[in-house]
C-alpha cells in the first residue's frame, strides 16, 4: 500500500527550522496530546486540548459527540491544530495542520464495524491505553483531518 503526503503549502519563513517530511510524522507519531482551534457561528474561537493519532496522511480525533468542539465543528468543519512540545526556546518544536473535520463512523461510536476506522482505533488504542480492542464508551466520535496546510518548526536544528 503506498500512502501519498498530504499536500501541502510551502512554508516561506523558517525554513531552516522546518521538519522534514519524515521528521513530521515521527514527531506526530510520538506525541499524544494536540490542540484544536474551532469557530462558533458568531465567530468566536474555542480551543481544547485532545488526543489524537496520526497515521501519516490524516490526523484522527477522538472527540465527545456533545463538546463544544463538536457543535462547532458540526457546524463549520474548518478547524486548525498544533502539536507542541519543548520547555526552553532552543527546544521548541511542533507542527500546525489545518483544513475541514469529517466524521467517520457512527456518533455516538459504539464500536459498529467501519472498516475506515480499524487502523486509527488501533493505533489510539495501543498508544493511548496500551490496549489491543478499543473501548467504545458511546460518548465518543471519530473525526479526520486530512490537512489542506502544515507548517513545522524545530528549533533545536538552531543549534
Amino acid at each position: 500500500m503506498t500512502v501519498t503526503q498530504p499536500q501541502h503549502q510551502p512554508q516561506r519563513r523558517g525554513r531552516r527550522i522546518m521538519m522534514t517530511d519524515e521528521e513530521r510524522d515521527t514527531f506526530l507519531t510520538e506525541q499524544r496530546t494536540c490542540r484544536v482551534a474551532t469557530v462558533s457561528a458568531d465567530g468566536r474561537p474555542h480551543v481544547g486540548a485532545l488526543w489524537y493519532v496520526w497515521d501519516g496522511t490524516s490526523l484522527w480525533l477522538y472527540s465527545i459527540t456533545r463538546s463544544r468542539r463538536w457543535v462547532q465543528l458540526t457546524a463549520d468543519p474548518r478547524l486548525a491544530v498544533v502539536v507542541d512540545d519543548g520547555v526552553e526556546y532552543g527546544d521548541l518544536r511542533g507542527v500546525e495542520l489545518s483544513g475541514s473535520a469529517v466524521l467517520v463512523g457512527e456518533a455516538p461510536r459504539t464500536g459498529e464495524p467501519c472498516p475506515e476506522l480499524d487502523v486509527p482505533e488501533r493505533l489510539f488504542t495501543a498508544k493511548n491505553f496500551g490496549l489491543d480492542t478499543m473501548p467504545h464508551d458511546g460518548r465518543h466520535a471519530w473525526l479526520r483531518l486530512t490537512p489542506d496546510a502544515i507548517v513545522s518548526w524545530d528549533f533545536r536544528k538552531l543549534g
